[in-house]
């Protein structure tokens, strides 16, 4: 078991923006559990963030595939077999399909990897956060999503349809679930008050990651010259958010280069967002533990 010292869960830490809060953490003496899909890769990430590990900082990755709400469900078990706090969650690990796919528990899985999973694993380990925030100060206990400013490039998040299946297209099933990402930290922001947790959503920027490589080709052609933050640039503001003391003053905002970025105009709304938890609770419900 990992003992008092802070701890942090970063899913995504295999590579790009999640790797680099990774090693920041670890830097500043963070024991920090990661999450990847891919053995080799997290392999490598392990042993390149450990090189950067500071007194008292440590790395273990875990293998979980996000889109699946048993692996979520899974990786929240063998967090809390490891650990019986965590300071930070990172719901950083996302990313764009180029088509229509369902997942074997029959969700489609761009939404399931970006919003279902990490509303699944959050909620799992919400008890090892709360453990931590009995004695903590007030806001140190934090769970930050690496959204995007694609939230704000659609209308709208349908609320009878989630998942974007009555017309999917990836770019706006994409949009979607980054503006999911910024509602559940708002949604959790409100259900979380006085717990001394608070939540937080982040928009990278264009960022040089292996993200654009499984996006459609249109996409791909679309920001192939688009300048593009390296990862640690683009990993900048979560680490302010996970270790800075302004973030603690408050709840549910979304930031970019560590400042206020008005999100889109459903966040705002509080009938959206709540009815945005339950109809994420119904699609959560529709894959029994």
């Amino acid at each position: 078991m990992i003992g008092k010292a802070r701890v942090a869960v970063v899913t995504g830490a295999s590579s790009g923006i999640g790797k680099e809060v990774a090693r920041a953490l670890v830097g500043q003496g963070w024991r920090v559990i990661g999450t990847g899909r891919d053995p080799g890769r997290m392999a490598e990430a392990e042993a390149e963030i450990a090189a950067a590990a500071a007194d008292g900082g440590a790395i273990e990755m875990l293998r979980a595939d996000l889109s699946l709400l048993a692996e979520a469900r899974r990786l929240a078990a063998g967090i809390a077999a490891r650990t019986d706090r965590i300071d930070v969650l990172v719901n950083n690990a996302g990313g764009m399909t180029d088509r229509l796919a369902m997942t074997a528990e029959g969700l489609e899985a761009n939404f399931a990897g970006n919003h279902l999973g990490p509303f699944v694993l959050t909620e799992g380990l919400l008890p090892l956060l709360r453990a931590a925030a009995a004695d903590a100060p007030t806001g140190a206990v934090r769970i930050l999503m690496t959204a995007s400013d694609a939230s704000e490039m659609v209308p709208g998040i349908d609320l009878d349809d989630m998942q974007s299946l009555a017309a999917f297209n990836p770019g706006l099933a994409y949009c979607t679930g980054k503006l999911a990402n910024v509602l559940f930290a708002r949604a959790l922001a409100g259900r979380l008050a006085g717990s001394g947790i608070v939540a937080h959503a982040m928009a990278p920027g264009a960022t040089d990651t292996p993200f654009f490589s499984y996006a459609p080709k249109e996409t791909q052609e679309h920001t192939r010259n688009l300048p593009k933050l390296t990862a640690a640039e683009g990993a900048d503001t979560l680490i302010w958010l996970a270790t800075a003391e302004e973030p603690g003053h408050g709840s549910g905002g979304y930031w970019e280069r560590r400042a206020p970025r008005p999100p889109h105009p459903q966040v705002d709304d509080p009938a959206v967002v709540e009815r945005f938890w339950r109809e994420s609770e119904k699609l959560v419900a529709s894959v029994p533990a």
